[in-house]
């Protein structure tokens, strides 16, 4: 993909992240086995629209971290053209919405998961001048995004894809000021409710307390 076209995707939400970290510590910061750690290297910017892969923590599986793509295809998609256009539409979910659109609504009822990361990218728009962000947390090196995921099995080779979605909701002040175009932020999950996120029952008043902006008090924004 050329370069002037990532940028462009740039401003609209969370699309490159950072795992900078070996498989041996997301092992024990989520307390799960990691088989394919041998296909993990640490990530420092990873790129959505690269059709990477990335760790995660299904509801299924929460014992297992496992590898998915970065990019949902439903499970209902008829052919490989469709997955492929698809997939990079659905790098991110809208939490506002996510209950009626067709590729998620499925999926958020009972196939919810955690993306590990140790911070995300964002650009601010001064004129025209765009000034790249690297947003941590200040007390976790290890936090979680609220993600979605679903199994498209290709009935033109047989080959199962597994991926997901990041899930996004409105900014805080600080990615207000930061991400000052669409004002959007990942939806992050507490160590405390990381657990509740996979397990609780999929009905639409249950879920929509973890769609709420991340304090802004838990956040440590670096201009890069």
């Amino acid at each position: 993909m050329k370069s002037g076209i990532i940028v462009n995707f740039t401003c609209t939400m969370c699309f490159f992240n950072s795992l900078s970290v070996n498989a041996t510590t997301l092992e024990a910061r989520y307390n799960a086995a990691f088989p394919g750690s041998e296909d993990f290297t640490p990530v420092t910017r990873g790129n959505a629209f690269a059709g990477i892969n990335w760790p995660v923590i299904t509801g299924d599986n929460p014992g297992t971290i496992e590898m998915l793509g970065w990019g949902l295809i439903p499970s209902w998609v008829k052919d490989g053209d469709t997955a492929k256009k698809l997939r990079q539409q659905t790098l991110n979910a809208r939490s506002e919405t996510i209950f009626e659109k067709p590729s998620f609504r499925s999926s958020i009822k009972n196939k919810r998961c955690l993306i590990p990361s140790t911070g995300f990218y964002e650009w601010q728009h001064e004129g025209k001048k765009k000034i790249p962000w690297f947003i941590k947390m200040k007390e976790q090196e290890v936090f979680s995004m609220a993600g979605i995921w679903d199994e498209w099995v290709n009935t033109e080779t047989g080959e199962i894809y597994r991926g997901f979605s990041i899930l996004t909701t409105a900014a805080n002040s600080i990615m207000e000021r930061i991400h000052n175009t669409k004002k959007r932020m990942p939806v992050l999950l507490t160590v405390r409710n990381e657990k509740n996120w996979l397990s609780e029952n999929g009905i639409k008043e249950n879920l929509l307390p973890f769609f709420v902006p991340a304090p802004d008090e838990i956040m440590n924004p670096v201009a890069i």
